[in-house]
């Protein structure tokens, strides 16, 4: 009984909400078609409302339109009514300026007419004039001539010697009258010239201090040890006459405690075996292969260093643009000397005096240190190209592109071609101070070099001679042969020829021993 009374209850209660929800659906749509007809009947009111506006302004624009044009007509004719009295106003002037003209034209004619009417009468009075002076010059010349007869015929001489004595007279008078003033203003002008000249060359001398420091013919290397010593002498001294037959230098051990003292006239050779022989000691490998190794090395790296000089000397001195080739020739001169003075230093002093004596005088200065800097770049010039340091030097100077004026002062400076330039005179001044200074330069050293240079030159005038080395300060020169080219036997017979012409040609104190080496090497190599 309950429990139908519970699934009836459920039943009503699903049957009412479905009543209910068909109930509100029905409602919901005949509200939505009552809208949809009002928002018609809106819409079409909207769209007739529209059409009545859009009559409106078609008839308001046509009436504009009309109104517009009829503006724009007026307008117009009132332009073209404005152009029109503007162009009769212009025509009108025309006429007036042509009227104008015209009477101007005829005004002017009139005037040019009445011109060329006087200048004809003028014309005709100068020809009259001129033919008036003709006749009064010819009276004037019969006069004068009458006159000149009677003059010779009084003085006794004709009128061209009558003028020459005229003239001897008066040279005589004037000669008389200025010479004491021309001797006396040249007497100044030179008395002026020396005075000037001394100030230039005593500020130039003062504003330079340059080091006096003469080369010397041996250069010394420390010892760190007798081990170190023992190395370098070698067994039965291989070591020590394998670096003397490399560097072509002479090396004393045992005059001078914890040292080695290397001998030679040339400062290449010198400064090869100066290193050469510190890096064996740093290295402590010393044996003859090495030693030929560490020399060839040594030798290299000093080629390099040499361009290196010649750049620096350049900055130094703010000369600039010179050619590759002259900067490794200056470079060279650091190992170059004349009667002990060291060439490279030598240019450098030359082209700081120059470049202050050019100062001085208003002079430019750049193109005096530059000259001063290349006078003596011939010395650096291998010795078989003919001729003197100065043509040698100017000539290989103006082939790298140096300005002839540079190239003729590089002639000039030792009177070979007479100075006929500012800068030649200031680059011979500046070589003369630089070489008369005090202690600058040792004519003995110059000498003994070059008797030295004239040895080894006997020795490598012979066929077969690879190298010739003076040593023992010229007391023995060794002469290292080809093994290929000269025999044992030959050998022999070159060093009795190399002695018989150093007798015939050269002057020496004592004897001069020399020495042929003949070495002969096998190579190979194990691979």
């Amino acid at each position: 009984m309950g429990t139908e009374i519970v699934v009836t209850g459920f039943v009503s209660l699903v049957l009412g909400l479905v009543g209910g929800v068909g109930a509100l659906i029905l409602f919901y749509k005949m509200t939505g078609q009552n809208k949809i007809q009002e928002t018609e009947k809106e819409a079409e009111k909207i769209v007739q409302r529209a059409k009545n506006q859009a009559i409106k302004i078609e008839r308001d624009s046509a009436s504009r339109a009309k109104e517009f044009e009829a503006r724009a007509r007026r307008n117009v004719e009132n332009d073209i009514k404005k152009e029109r009295q503007k162009a009769e106003g212009i025509e009108r002037q025309l006429k007036e300026k042509d009227a104008r003209l015209e009477s101007d034209y005829k005004r002017k004619n009139e005037v040019l007419e009445n011109k060329i009417h006087d200048l004809d009468e003028k014309a005709e009075r100068i020809q009259i004039t001129q033919s008036r002076i003709a006749d009064l010059e010819q009276k004037a010349q019969h006069q004068i001539n009458d006159l000149r007869e009677k003059l010779e015929s009084v003085a006794n001489m004709s009128s061209d010697q009558a003028r020459d004595e005229l003239r001897r007279a008066l040279e005589d008078e004037v000669r008389n009258n200025i010479s004491g003033e021309l001797q006396k203003i040249e007497d100044d002008a030179r008395a002026e010239a020396h005075r000037n000249a001394k100030r230039v060359i005593s500020v130039a001398i003062s504003r330079f201090a340059g080091e006096v420091a003469a080369e010397r013919t041996v250069a010394t290397v420390p010892l760190t040890s007798d081990e170190m010593k023992g190395k370098i002498i070698g067994r039965e001294g291989r070591n020590i006459r394998a670096l003397e037959a490399a560097c072509g230098v002479d090396l004393i051990i045992d005059e001078t405690p914890e040292a080695v003292i290397i001998s030679s006239f040339d400062s290449v050779r010198r400064e090869v075996a100066r290193l050469a022989l510190i890096k064996l000691i740093e290295d402590g490998r010393v044996h003859p292969a090495r030693i030929e190794e560490v020399v060839d090395k040594v030798k290299s790296e000093l080629f390099a260093s040499i361009k290196e000089d010649g750049e620096k000397a350049c900055f130094d001195l703010g000369v600039h643009g010179l050619h590759a080739s002259i900067i490794n020739l200056l470079g060279g001169l650091k190992y170059r000397h004349t009667e002990t003075q060291n060439l490279l230093a030598h240019s450098i002093e030359v082209a700081m005096v120059a470049g202050m004596m050019a100062a001085e005088i208003g002079y430019d200065e750049k193109l005096a240190r530059r000259a001063g800097l290349l006078h003596d770049i011939g010395k650096a010039i291998d010795h078989t190209v003919d001729g003197s340091h100065a043509m040698v030097g100017a000539e290989f100077a103006k082939r790298h592109g140096e300005k002839e004026q540079v190239c003729h002062a590089i002639r000039a400076h030792h009177d070979e071609e007479k100075p006929e330039s500012i800068l030649a005179h200031l680059v011979q001044a500046a070589n003369s101070l630089s070489k008369a200074r005090p202690g600058a330069r040792r004519h003995m050293m110059e000498n003994y070099i070059r008797r030295l240079e004239d040895l080894e030159s006997i020795g490598n005038s012979f066929d077969g001679v690879s190298r010739t080395f003076a040593i023992q300060s010229g007391k023995e020169i060794r002469v290292l042969v080809d093994s290929s080219k000269v025999t044992d036997e030959q050998s022999i017979m070159l060093s009795r020829d190399i002695a018989r012409k150093i007798e015939r040609e050269l002057n020496y104190p004592g004897q001069v021993k020399v020495t042929v080496v003949r070495e002969t090497r096998m190579v190979e190599h194990a691979r």
